[in-house]
């Protein structure tokens, strides 16, 4: 059956997430280092080790799982969503930025929790002034808005993804659906976003194709349902999962190649 339907990842697929996370990251720590003469470097990646301990200890950890969202998301985000674990999440994320912060300071010898309250909220700026996109996103959406229909399918809060959606407007305007995780309340690679994502979009599985970049979330959710999928493996990664994609790329330009010889 011909594809009719072609499902994106929307973080590290369509938008460059990690290169966004990066730059965030640079210059709030080469703020740090200006005022208390440490180095960005290794405050970084202190921070990025005490967040992923305090993100994991929370009462909320085994939800942002099942939603899907990480740490560094927590370490931005307002989760100003209607339920009742993202309104606890709410409560908990400013003191998590001060925190993290404050205890990466710590590590590196600096007792400072003003400075780390800071930091936390200039984090939150700098991310919002850095958002990626491929340099191939939005040729290849071009090339695919009046041939089929466009669905984005992410992972993460509502209020989150929308606020990367505002930050990037020229993507929004090119799908048919949106569905973010936070609204169902499974996120990727759960059989059941897969096919309300496929009830809502008015197909079947072999009428469409999901292309992202996680092997574990878009490619397995998408074969748990029988649906081929594209990986984007734009980093040459070893695939040492258990998981198998129907077809593997290195860039959004080499999948439009791709589906040309699928149809």
């Amino acid at each position: 059956m011909p594809i009719k339907t072609i499902i994106f990842d929307l973080d590290d697929t369509l938008l460059w997430d990690k290169h966004s996370v990066k730059t965030a990251f640079e210059k709030t720590c080469e703020y740090a280092q200006q005022i208390c003469y440490i180095d960005a470097a290794e405050l970084e990646e202190a921070v990025k080790i005490e967040a992923r301990k305090l993100y994991e200890a929370y009462e909320t950890y085994d939800y942002t799982v099942l939603i899907g969202i990480n740490p560094f998301e927590g370490l931005w985000g307002t989760f100003d969503d209607p339920t009742e674990s993202f309104q606890k999440m709410k409560e908990i994320i400013p003191a998590y930025r001060k925190e993290a912060w404050t205890k990466g300071l710590m590590t590196l010898g600096i007792d400072d929790a003003t400075l780390g309250a800071e930091l936390g909220e200039r984090f939150v700026e700098e991310r919002k002034k850095s958002p990626f996109v491929y340099e191939d996103t939005y040729a290849v959406l071009d090339e695919l808005k009046d041939k089929y229909q466009l669905v984005l399918l992410t992972n993460g809060a509502p209020s989150l993804q929308n606020l990367k959606l505002e930050i990037t407007p020229e993507i929004r305007p090119y799908f048919d659906l949106v569905i973010i995780s936070g609204e169902f309340g499974k996120g990727k690679p759960k059989v059941e976003l897969f096919e309300f994502m496929m009830d809502k979009a008015g197909i079947t599985a072999s009428e469409g194709i999901m292309v992202g970049d996680n092997l574990n979330t878009d490619i397995k959710g998408s074969a748990g349902v029988g649906m081929k999928n594209v990986w984007i493996n734009r980093e040459g990664k070893v695939n040492d999962t258990e998981v198998e994609p129907t077809y593997e790329v290195a860039s959004l330009t080499e999948f439009l190649e791709l589906l040309k010889t699928i149809e």
